[in-house]
């Protein structure tokens, strides 16, 4: 958590950018489109070095006036150690050291991209149910958890994920006996106050860094991107702070100064800007622009984060971090452990398919939000696919490149966001439908079953 910039080998944090609120009730977009259906990287790309990023956002925030409903934290009560009074006034290190056992590093294997990534998690009860971010876990083939309290590794399970508010909940097999943390109230959080910000930062593992700082500004909405997969979310009701958290800490815990966590870091802008528009030092993917676009080969991790919007840009070091309230991510995780499935809430593991599809049509233009997209020099609505995985069930129902899907379980597909939102919806074993139009214009429909796929 140092003001040191990253090094080229580490990811950037979740970007940021600037946004309007959406009106009161209308949540967030659903993230970008982006790799396997499941996750990106594939097998028949020559083989390239494992590579690790550590999981965070880059984020753009504005002002938003938002009313934050105060919510009840019951998690909280239920968490084994005594709560801090909110007179209780800690020092840095007295916080750090209250809150470090109850604390996680989370270890995402991106089987299907032959990366790593890092961030932190909350324990939040003593048998293992971990919370976190959704986009650290975003393409996870597997999960390790490390207990900061016992020093133990875990394999975790998804129990669930939101990605419209980026929350996601773990349970760690075998576990027993560890610690929680003290949760807060985040309605009472007040703009001013001085809070710590803790995880893993760096991907470092161990005792978790400490950044202190100061709640900036409150109900903010940001749109969080991530460089590593490419997609993106808008939230709103962030807290901001001046907390200088790093890549990895994404998960982690924002803390008053009575020990109780009152939000989960999120993303941040940019550490470092420059004075020729924002853009960091480390420019464009050493890898070039990528067929596949998904990190690693895709857009660079070092690269793009640029100064949020209304800020100079002055070559300094300017710190600019967003946390979810802690009383939206608890309602959420209780929602998941409900078992309570919605449109935004995914539960269990996720169905997989095995393709991955452009992100952009033949003339560059983006195809999210039900843009053209190009199927071997024709133009199409839906999904055109840039490569199939052996053995998949897509490879199985004779999908290739080149093909575009255009509806999924009677779904139409109008581009590859629309991909992901309906795939997401099936487990592994479900049955759907598939049509596609090959290169040729012709159509033809197929019955897949799902397989066990990344966490999402």
């Amino acid at each position: 958590m140092s003001t040191t910039q990253d090094q080229p080998d580490s990811a950037g944090l979740l970007q940021a950018r600037q946004t309007s609120p959406p009106p009161p009730g209308i949540p967030g977009g659903p993230a970008g489109p982006g790799g396997w259906y499941g996750a990106g990287g594939w097998g028949e790309e020559p083989p390239r070095p494992t590579r690790r990023r550590r999981r965070s956002r880059a984020a753009t925030a504005a002002a938003a006036a938002v009313v934050v409903a105060a919510a009840g934290t019951a998690w909280g009560l239920a968490a084994s150690g005594a709560a801090a009074s909110a007179s209780t006034i800690f020092t840095t290190s007295e916080i750090a050291t209250k809150t470090d056992p109850g604390l996680a590093d989370v270890d995402s294997t991106l089987g299907y991209q032959n990366a790593e990534a890092e961030g932190t998690g909350l324990v939040l009860t003593s048998s293992g149910e971990v919370l976190t971010n959704d986009h650290v876990i975003d393409g996870a083939t597997s999960i390790k958890v490390t207990d900061v309290g016992n020093g133990r590794t875990y394999t975790a399970a998804v129990v669930g994920y939101n990605k419209t508010d980026d929350i996601a909940v773990l349970q760690l097999k075998n576990a027993s006996g560890l610690t929680t943390v003290s949760l807060g109230n985040s309605s009472q959080v007040t703009s001013g106050e001085k809070v710590v910000a803790l995880g893993n930062a760096g991907g470092k593992g161990g005792t978790p860094s400490v950044a202190a700082g100061r709640v900036t500004a409150l109900n903010q909405a940001i749109t969080a991107s991530d460089e590593g997969s490419g997609s993106s979310e808008q939230l709103t009701r962030m807290i901001e702070t001046n907390a200088d958290i790093q890549p990895g800490d994404s998960g982690g815990p924002l803390v008053n100064t009575a020990g109780q966590v009152i939000g989960i870091d999120t993303a941040a802008s940019s550490a470092f800007e420059t004075s020729s528009g924002g853009q960091s030092p480390y420019g464009q993917s050493p890898y070039g622009q990528s067929p596949y676009g998904q990190f690693p080969y895709g857009q660079s991790p070092y690269g793009g984060s640029r100064t949020p919007s209304g800020q100079p840009s002055s070559g300094q070091s300017q710190v600019q971090a967003f946390a979810i309230p802690i009383n939206r991510a608890v309602s959420i995780a209780s929602q998941i452990e409900a078992g309570d499935a919605s449109a935004t809430v995914h539960i269990g593991a996720t169905g997989f398919l095995g393709v991955e599809v452009t992100s952009q049509d033949a003339s560059g233009s983006g195809a999210e939000g039900g843009g053209t997209i190009a199927g071997g020099g024709q133009d199409s609505t839906g999904a055109t696919i840039e490569g199939v995985l052996s053995g998949s069930p897509a490879a199985q129902a004779g999908l290739a490149a080149g093909d575009v899907i255009d509806s999924v379980g009677g779904h139409t597909v109008s581009s590859p966001t629309d991909l992901g939102s309906v795939i997401e919806q099936y487990h592994p074993g479900d049955k759907a439908s598939i049509t596609w139009t090959n290169e040729s214009g012709q159509t033809s429909t197929s019955t897949v079953v799902f397989a066990n796929g990344p966490a999402d």
